[in-house]
């Protein structure tokens, strides 16, 4: 019986023991943990209304104003507070049905589509009220408890221009407010471009206004006259690096045409335009109108969200020659006067047929007539020198150069989402091939096809590079922010390890293509142009690209053009290339051009593009 009792009196124990600690565990958790009992007391007490600051404003090279702010109004809702009201007289004043109301109120009590919604906390039941809806809320909030209004901002453009570039501001998401805890639900982020990279510069420091309420809930006045307040602090200026006329110059030669242009001011690395084409106006994405028309933008078969100079990777084509001419000049592959001969093209494996010209040729020549059979031969030279010691080691150190040339990898724009492109490698070969190649395998690659991918701004940083005869800056499309310091990334040239003597001869080779090669249409007077198109291989038709860079012995600006199925490269690219470093260098087109720019601005290529497909 005593042994009975000792069990029954264990187990009584263990039992009060297990009930205390749950207790212990719940009160540590209500009064430790979770934070909805304070929140709760401290709602019937303060009304705690967050102070959005101003976001940093843009301004291009020469201080236009391209981005600035104005007011707008969040109908922000407390759960626990709202009781019964005519919801009809709500609805209408701020412009809804009663079927989105109920909707709404049942998407923020939702914990799955609102992670960590409290009903003791402000939630976001409008975005961005327009202005009209405003006024009259704001007569009758008192007559809808629990809702409130939030001050915050928008931002506004001045120009319907670089919108790719300038990027746009949404809602934060799930991800963004877990790896932020800035963010709260209902907050905005910047999505993309400047709005994206540049974000905790812009976006300032929250404050705070504490409230006072009475027993009913209404608001009495500051709590402590307003010492607990935090002001909030504006975000950074940002001066672009950009001239938005010269962009938006850039845009309407490019309308009804898929591509690109960028030009880049050598001497620093600034960019002075990025053109994507299609594009749109920056101010449809925003308000209330921003899901409808982004829906619609998405659907576009022609992907006006994609910035296709820096996120679309193309065959390069022959603006691949240039930095191949290096290669073989810096590995002495070849002399200025080394020859091949060219009997219309490369007489191993059908590869497409040159332009017109003697045979045999020098490098310069090769150059101003973009002889493919020419950079065929000198690959194929390279592939197969015996010092290299083995075929793998001479495919490296090509891809090497390429590397350090600007190609395969991000140049570190300060821009989101840059594209890497495609330099091939030994081993990349290796496995395609199971190392049975060879440099007749392989050929292609010698004029800008095959494997090899580039972004439009890789190539326009090459035309840099050889304006440069050597480095570049890593292209950039901030000039300064207010009050901060420049990344040193942007201020440190990158070098191509690349003798300056061996850029002479390129650029002697590009400026023949100018004054009598297969860029003749670039051919300015009194502006010194170096430049080479390409035509890249395509399922379609060809894309027309151009690479110049101009004055040829004081360069001022490099330029990239590219337009997808706009045939050879003097077709399109090089019209559109001329109008723009006139528009650069000028400030104008002369009397002269004014029926090329119109012809180049009335030009569709769209519309081929999509009966094609």
């Amino acid at each position: 019986m005593n042994l009975d009792f000792d069990k029954r009196r264990k187990l009584i124990i263990i039992f009060i023991t297990i009930i205390v600690l749950i207790y212990i565990i719940r009160l540590f958790n209500l009064q430790v943990l979770d934070n909805d009992y304070k929140t709760w007391a401290d709602s019937n007490a303060f009304l705690k209304k967050t102070l959005y600051p101003s976001r940093g404003v843009l301004y291009d090279r020469n201080g236009k104003l391209l981005v600035y702010n104005q007011p707008a109004y969040d109908v922000m809702v407390v759960m626990r507070e709202t009781t019964a009201f005519d919801t009809l007289a709500f609805c209408k004043a701020v412009d809804i049905t009663i079927t989105y109301f109920r909707k709404r109120l049942a998407e923020i009590k939702n914990k799955f589509l609102n992670p960590g919604y409290s009903s003791y906390t402000p939630q976001t039941f409008i975005s961005q009220l327009g202005n009209k809806e405003y006024g009259i809320l704001q007569e009758s909030i008192y007559k809808f408890p629990g809702f409130y209004i939030q001050n915050r901002t928008v931002r506004q453009y001045n120009y319907a221009n670089a919108a790719h570039l300038l990027g746009y501001i949404a809602q934060a998401d799930k991800q963004d407010i877990t790896d932020d805890s800035y963010y709260v639900r209902g907050d905005h982020i910047g999505k993309t471009g400047i709005e994206k990279s540049y974000e905790t510069y812009l976006r300032g420091e929250k404050g705070a206004e504490i409230l006072l309420r009475d027993a009913r809930g209404r608001i009495k006045g500051k709590f402590e006259d307003g010492m607990s307040d935090v002001a909030p602090v504006s975000g950074k200026d940002l001066t672009l690096s950009i001239d938005i006329d010269l962009q938006a110059y850039g845009e309407e030669l490019m309308k009804n045409k898929l591509g690109s242009i960028i030009m880049i001011q050598p001497k620093s690395g600034e960019i002075l335009c990025m053109v994507s084409s299609p594009t749109y106006d920056p101010s449809i994405l925003v308000g209330r109108q921003f899901s409808d028309n982004f829906t619609e933008l998405v659907k576009n078969p022609y992907t006006p969200l994609i910035n296709r100079a820096m996120n679309g990777t193309y065959p390069p084509g022959s603006t691949f020659k240039p930095a191949q001419s290096l290669i073989f000049l810096q590995e002495n592959i070849i002399l200025p006067n080394t020859s091949y001969s060219c009997i219309g093209g490369f007489p191993i494996g059908g590869h497409p047929e040159c332009h017109g010209h003697s045979s045999p040729l020098t490098l310069i020549p090769a150059l101003g007539t973009s002889c493919n059979a020419y950079f065929c031969w000198g690959l194929k030279a390279l592939l197969e020198n015996k010092k290299y010691g083995s075929r793998d080691a001479a495919m490296d150190k090509w891809r090497d150069y390429m590397v350090a040339q600007g190609f395969g990898y991000p140049l570190g724009v300060d821009l989101p989402d840059e594209k890497r492109g495609l330099i091939p490698n030994s081993q990349f070969y290796g496995k395609i091939y199971k190392d049975r190649w060879n440099a007749l395998t392989i050929i292609s690659i010698a004029i800008g096809q095959g494997e090899i991918l580039t972004s439009p701004l890789q190539i326009c940083n090459l035309a840099t590079t050889i304006a440069n005869r050597g480095y570049f800056y890593p292209p950039h499309v901030v000039k300064e922010i207010k009050d901060v310091s420049l990344d040193s990334l942007y201020t440190q040239p990158r070098k191509t390890g690349i003798a300056s003597p061996n850029y002479e001869t390129v650029v002697e080779g590009m400026r023949l293509a100018v004054t009598g090669g297969t860029c003749r249409g670039a051919n300015i007077p009194n502006i010194a142009v170096c430049g080479k198109t390409g035509t890249a291989e395509n399922k379609g038709k060809d894309h027309s690209i151009f690479i110049a860079f101009a004055p040829k012995d004081d360069p001022q600006v490099a330029i990239a053009v590219l337009v997808e199925n706009g045939g050879y490269g003097a077709n399109n690219a090089v019209p559109i290339g001329r109008l723009m470093i006139q528009k650069a260098i000028k400030g104008e087109i002369p009397e002269s051009d004014l029926e090329l720019e119109q012809r180049i601005k009335n030009t569709v290529i769209l519309r081929s593009v999509i009966q094609k497909n």
